[in-house]
Formats: C-alpha cells, sequence, structure tokens
C-alpha cells in the first residue's frame, strides 16, 4: 500500500509541478464560456466587470444565444464598462418586436399598417401562421453597427480574442459551430429563438438558437486550446407549473429536460463556475437589465479569490479597440443586391433612400434596411460591408418573401359609421413587378368598400388606381340643408336622417422628393349623393305604401385633376409623441354631371401642418393647425368643408372638431388651431386634454375674417388605450359658445 501511494505521489508531483510553471510563465490559456439564457444572459456583463477588475486576461472565449452576442461584442473589443453602457441604452422591447418605424414606410405603406388588427398569410386558399413573431431585423441592423470596427475579419480566431458560437441546424438537429463568416449574422443565427425569431440561412443550412443542442459549449471551449475554463451560467432549473405561464418558458421547460443533466458533467469541468441568482427573472425581463447585470457582478465577486490567483498581472489592462459608436459616418461607393427576383433594383435602391457614392449615417443605413424591411416583400435582408478603397462596399442579400397573398382583419366602432368589421385581401406582384393589390370590404351598419392598386417604382414615379365607396347616415339640423341647398322652407322639421355616399375613383403618379416628401398627381372622378327618406315621409303622411320615397340634395358626377404634397414623420398616428406632420391638397373641379343645375368651375385647396413633442417624462404635446377655401364663385355646397366631431380619415373635406357633433358646422372656407396634452401614465395608456379653435364660414379669406378672434372652440378630456385591434378612445367634449357635451366612442383601427 505505502509503496503505490510513494508510485502515486512520484507520478503526480512532477505534474504539479509542471502546472505551476506553466502558470508562473504565463502559458496557461484561460477560456470564457457564456451560456444561453435571454435577459438572463445580461448578467454575463455584471460578471465581465469583476473578471476585468480581477486582471484575468482572457485567451478565447465560446457562448450559445445571449452568451454568444455577450462573447462576440466582448472579443471584439468592447470592455465590460463599455458593455454595460450599450446594453443599459437599449430598448430590448422595441429591438425584439421588430418595430419599424413609422417613418420607414411609404405612406402607402402607413395607411395599410392603420388600418387592420391581424394579417396572415393566405396562400392556395389556406390561411397560414407565420414562422414567428419577429424577424430580427431591428436586432441585425444593430449588430451591424456595433461590430463594424471587425467587418472585415472573416475568420473569428482572428478577432482580438478567438471566438465562436453555436448554432442548431432545424432540419436535421445536429450542433453547428460558427467559428467563421459575417459575425453579425453567425450571432444572430445563435440567439435565434424558435417561435420568437424566423430562423437565419447561413450557407445554405436553415439555423436556430444554439441552446436547443448545446447551451454552454465547455466542450469546444477546451478544443480551442483553454487550460482554465471560467464560465458563467444563467440558466436555470425545471420551472415547477406556477412558472410555466407562457410559450416561452414552455419551450425553455423542454429544452431544459435535456440541459439540466448535461450541466450536472459540463458544470464539474468548470474551473471557476459563477452562476448568478437570477431564479426570479424570466428570459424576457430586460426591462430588468441593470439589476440583472448587477446579479452578475454579485455572483463573480462570490470567486474573486479563484480569479485573482489566475491573473497574470492585477495592473493588466485590455487593449482598446475603436468602437463603431466612435465613427458613425460610411462612404459607400459600391452596391451590390443578390436574391432579387421580382422586385428591381430601382425599386430596392428607392427604398433605401441613398445613392452610391453618398456620405450616410449607420442611422440613416439603418433607417433605408427598415424601408425596404417595412415593404413586407422580403422574408429577410442581411447585408455586409466590406472594405472597398476609400470607402466600403454594401452587399445585400436578399430573400423574398414566398407568401404573395394576404388576408388581414379587424374591427371598429365609432359615432358616425357605427360597428363594422373589415375584410381584406392583398396580392403583390399581380400583374408586374413591384406592385400590390388590395380590396377592403367593410361589413356592418355600412357597407363600403377600398379598391386600391400600386406600383411602387423608389426613386421614380409610381403609380397607382383607387377605389373608394363610403356611406353613413346621421341625423343632423334641417337648417344646415336649407342654408346650403335649394329646398322648401316651408315645414317646420328641426332634423333629418341624413344620407350620405361618395363614390370615388383616382388615378394617380407619385414620387418621393427629398426622401420624405411625397408629391401626387392625378385624376380623379367622384360621384356623391346626399339624400334623406324624413321630407319623403312628411310628404306621404296619408299614403303609407310610398313612404319610402328618398328625397336628393345632390346626385352629381365630379371630374378634377389634384395635386398633393405630404410630409408625415409621426411616429405614430394616433398618439405621437415626436415628429413633423404636413398635407396639402388642391384639387380642379373641371367637371360635372351638374344634377342641382348650378356648376362652375371651382378649386378647393386645403393644407394642415403640425408636430410632436416630449414635454417631460411621459408627457407629450400634439399641436396642429389647418385651413382650407375655395376658389371661384361656383355655388356648389356638397363639397364645402364640415365640421364637427371626432376621427380620423374621414372622407372629403369633413374636419374633426371637439365641442360639436358631427356635420355641425359649413362653409367654403375655415381655419382651425388644435392643441393636445397626452400623458402616458401606464404604457399604452393615455390620459388626454384637447382643446380646437376655429372660423368657419364662407370666403373668409377674401374677407380677412379668418383672422379675427375664433368663433368656434371646443374642449376635451378623453382616455385612450392602445390595444391589439387598435386605439380604444373614450372622449368627453364642450363647448362654451352652444353650452353642449358630447361623449365619442372609438374601438379599434379607423378604415
Amino acid at each position: 500500500m505505502l509503496k503505490s501511494l510513494l508510485i502515486y505521489c512520484a507520478l503526480i508531483f512532477p505534474l504539479l509541478i509542471l502546472s505551476q510553471e506553466r502558470l508562473a510563465n504565463e502559458d496557461v490559456k484561460v477560456g470564457l464560456v457564456l451560456s444561453g439564457g435571454g435577459a438572463k444572459g445580461l448578467a454575463h456583463i455584471g460578471a465581465l466587470k469583476v473578471i476585468e477588475e480581477a486582471g484575468v486576461k482572457i485567451d478565447y472565449i465560446t457562448g450559445t444565444s445571449m452568451g454568444a452576442i455577450v462573447g462576440a461584442l466582448y472579443a471584439s473589443g468592447y470592455s465590460a464598462k463599455e458593455l454595460d453602457s450599450i446594453f443599459k441604452n437599449t430598448d430590448f422591447e422595441s429591438l425584439i418586436q421588430d418595430n419599424v418605424p413609422r417613418s420607414a414606410k411609404t405612406f402607402y405603406e402607413k395607411e395599410d399598417s392603420e388600418r387592420y388588427a391581424l394579417t396572415l398569410p393566405f396562400n392556395k386558399f389556406k390561411i397560414s401562421i407565420p414562422q414567428a413573431i419577429s424577424g430580427g431585423q431591428s436586432i441585425y441592423n444593430e449588430f451591424v453597427r456595433l461590430l463594424y470596427h471587425v467587418k472585415d475579419v472573416n475568420d473569428f480566431s482572428k478577432l482580438p480574442i478567438p471566438f465562436l458560437c453555436v448554432a442548431t441546424d432545424v432540419e436535421t438537429g445536429d450542433q453547428i459551430l460558427l467559428d467563421k463568416g459575417y459575425l453579425p449574422e453567425a450571432i444572430l443565427a445563435s440567439g435565434t429563438f424558435p417561435s420568437l425569431f424566423r430562423p437565419v440561412e447561413i450557407n445554405g443550412r436553415v439555423l436556430i438558437d444554439g441552446g436547443v443542442v448545446n447551451n454552454y459549449p465547455i466542450g469546444e471551449l477546451k478544443k480551442m486550446g483553454a487550460d482554465v475554463v471560467i464560465g458563467v451560467d444563467v440558466q436555470h432549473g425545471l420551472s415547477d407549473r406556477e412558472s410555466l405561464l407562457s410559450a416561452t418558458e414552455i419551450l425553455l421547460q423542454i429544452n431544459n429536460y435535456r440541459t439540466v443533466r448535461d450541466m450536472q458533467k459540463k458544470s464539474a469541468l468548470t474551473d471557476i463556475y459563477i452562476t448568478p441568482d437570477i431564479k426570479d427573472y424570466s428570459v424576457i425581463d430586460f426591462d430588468m437589465g441593470s439589476a440583472i447585470i448587477d446579479k452578475g457582478e454579485e455572483a463573480a465577486r462570490l470567486r474573486m479569490d479563484e480569479l485573482l490567483k489566475i491573473s497574470k498581472d492585477p495592473n493588466l489592462r485590455r487593449p482598446q479597440i475603436i468602437a463603431a459608436g466612435i465613427k458613425d459616418t460610411l462612404l459607400i461607393n459600391e452596391l451590390t443586391i443578390q436574391g432579387n427576383y421580382n422586385y428591381s433594383r430601382a425599386y430596392i435602391k428607392g427604398k433605401l433612400r441613398f445613392n452610391v457614392d453618398d456620405k450616410i449615417t449607420f442611422k440613416k443605413l439603418q433607417q433605408g434596411i427598415n424601408n425596404l424591411s417595412a415593404t413586407g416583400n422580403f422574408r429577410s435582408i442581411k447585408y455586409e460591408l466590406l472594405d472597398n478603397g476609400e470607402g466600403v462596399g454594401l452587399l445585400l442579400n436578399v430573400k423574398e418573401n414566398p407568401d404573395k397573398m394576404f388576408i388581414r382583419l379587424g374591427v371598429h366602432f365609432d359615432d358616425l359609421y357605427k360597428s363594422a368589421g373589415i375584410v381584406n385581401l392583398t396580392r403583390k406582384n399581380v400583374l408586374m413587378d413591384d406592385d400590390v393589390a388590395s380590396v377592403d370590404f367593410v361589413i356592418g351598419d355600412n357597407l363600403r368598400y377600398n379598391l386600391e392598386y400600386y406600383v411602387d417604382k423608389g426613386f421614380y414615379w409610381s403609380f397607382g388606381i383607387n377605389s373608394r365607396f363610403d356611406d353613413f347616415n346621421k341625423e343632423i339640423n334641417f337648417d344646415l340643408i336649407k342654408s346650403n341647398f335649394d329646398v322648401d322652407n316651408s315645414s317646420n322639421i328641426r332634423k333629418i336622417n341624413l344620407s350620405a355616399s361618395d363614390l370615388t375613383n383616382q388615378v394617380y403618379l407619385q414620387t418621393v422628393i427629398e426622401e420624405e416628401f411625397a408629391f401626387t398627381i392625378g385624376l380623379e372622378h367622384k360621384l356623391q349623393k346626399l339624400s334623406t327618406k324624413t321630407l319623403g315621409q312628411l310628404d306621404t303622411i296619408s299614403a303609407p305604401i310610398s313612404a319610402n320615397k328618398r328625397t336628393y340634395f345632390e346626385n352629381s358626377n365630379y371630374y378634377s385633376t389634384y395635386g398633393q404634397l405630404t410630409f408625415d414623420t409621426y411616429d405614430d398616428i394616433y398618439f405621437p409623441t415626436k415628429g413633423l406632420f404636413f398635407d396639402g391638397d388642391f384639387h380642379f373641379y373641371v367637371l360635372s354631371s351638374d344634377f342641382n343645375d348650378n356648376f362652375k368651375e371651382f378649386s378647393i385647396g386645403k393644407a394642415k401642418m403640425g408636430g410632436a413633442f416630449s414635454l417631460t417624462k411621459n408627457l407629450y404635446l400634439n399641436l396642429e393647425t389647418e385651413g382650407g377655401f375655395k376658389w371661384g364663385i361656383s355655388p356648389i355646397t356638397s363639397l364645402d368643408f364640415v365640421l364637427g366631431g371626432f376621427g380620423n380619415h374621414l372622407i372629403n373635406n369633413f374636419v374633426p372638431f371637439y365641442g360639436y357633433d358631427f356635420l355641425s358646422l359649413v362653409g367654403n372656407s375655415y381655419v382651425k388651431a388644435y392643441g393636445r396634452l397626452d400623458f402616458e401614465f401606464v404604457p399604452k395608456n393615455h390620459m388626454l386634454f384637447a382643446a380646437n379653435f376655429a372660423n368657419v364660414g364662407d370666403d373668409l379669406f377674401r374677407t380677412a375674417d379668418w383672422f379675427k378672434a375664433p368663433q368656434f372652440s371646443g374642449y376635451a378630456l378623453g382616455y385612450g388605450f392602445e390595444s391589439f385591434i387598435g386605439p380604444i378612445q373614450v372622449i368627453y367634449s364642450y363647448s362654451p359658445e352652444i353650452k353642449e357635451n358630447h361623449f365619442f366612442f372609438s374601438i379599434g383601427y379607423w378604415f
């Protein structure tokens, strides 16, 4: 027994001496492995702070999912302090949801996105479900910006710290090691959580989150040459039934069946095993990022003594690498586009909104990519920035969306159109590349439709056709009719039920000016009908069989040319917090079927401008002014301006005005000022206070009455909620002139 012990000591003692010599000679290679864990992975940053403080020089890094993201940024040269600043100033909710800024959408696309509550692919008469909630485009844009300084490093072993990450082949279930390629794309693939993000295709393989097969790649780290392993593990064990409250948690639980068993072996192979106490946080708690980072720091400090032992030099500082944010201007001198078949180069360049040889910022580049993403025509948009002489080349690799047909649904209620449901069918590439056709059927108290066809040519002139039918019934004061139409004044009627219908057909050309303004010119046909059954019922009181006789005040076709200039950078059309708005419209009416035998050529011009500003945290101010006039001596009144009520996207020259009911104030000219305070006391919940003032009448601008003190005013107090079907608003309004108050209700997007 003693002999065996002496032999064992003789064998092991030289190894111990050799290990100490290697440590003393600084030959030991230190590897860092970072696990996946969603928002919990922010704890890696806290741990890195302590590792740096201890003076440990990391020689290799491997990671999965969030561990891959943090690891890649650290391996590229960012310090732990810089990572802390980056992640604390990142809006993860916006990035994950892939919310394309409203300003990135064309005016056609803005209207589309503010009309429907649900959009589903509709192929071969079958409705399908999208692959994921998010395409990951916003996250990819940010990775490209942050890793710009290592854009030309295709071999990850050549990074300041050699690095690799893990992804999963969704078709085979194989582990895929990503140690070469384009770094932003590699870490996006490693972190592509199933159902939350769309899979990423690299080199013909369809990849998802590496945590499915290897959430703690310690074996790969040792193969890189690591002698000492520091591991930060933010995974959690199996959850109980009370914790499985979301689909995300259930998917994680399924994956954790194998992971929990694997970690028993992997943790034993880790020399310094750091496990932050983050059991109270979920994988989507990005809003708790600061607290999670602190937890990582606390856990690492418990292992400070061990970290100091492997530190080569307590005063060692990692070489500083210039971060992407320091150089914010790019000269893109070459553009290569791959993968486009149904969408032309001109279309794509038009969406990017910058030219080759332009100097642009990262923000402008990201906006261009967002413009392209907002179309919904591409399933993925991956791009690389490559050195190209004095500038950089932009290699744009797009994958077109195979879904060409969609069904869209929405519901709405308001005080004018009452209840309605909308069913939309949209088809892309109907007659040619770059086109889209859309038809809305609105079913409810008032049947309506909207048919659109649009060919988007980007920088060049785009072409559109639109046909819309609108219809509603509203009880109004009969005096309003008597003052605008030639009707019998002998009756003592105070109110009538007015039926208004409008059929408008347009053919137009549209182009973008200076990237932000949309200029439209076109031809328009309008059939307008205004009628009532109220007078017919009185005339036939002794003859009930004719009680449905309809009296028409207007039943004319109008033909006009028009021009429109629009600028819209509001971040939200219902509850704007920033941005500017301008819309100017001029119609010249040249011909009419002339139902009332009184037509003469005339023009109508109108303009609206405004801005939204942040006053303090969660308190916003929206100011707008608008006006309109009729030019000419035509006695036509059916296209005059009509103020009153509340809402968006009202037809013709109807203008919302608090304090008065719909169709209350009429004139061939008007001026209006509007202001609203919006306090978002809880996310998506708004308290609103608004006031508006106006002058309305005939020939205000000719008589200079528009410049007088306002004749009409109204005030409103309301509540708004951003629901999944659109905004829900309840508005109480009051006018001191008429001593009347009105409640307005609106549910869902306006259409």
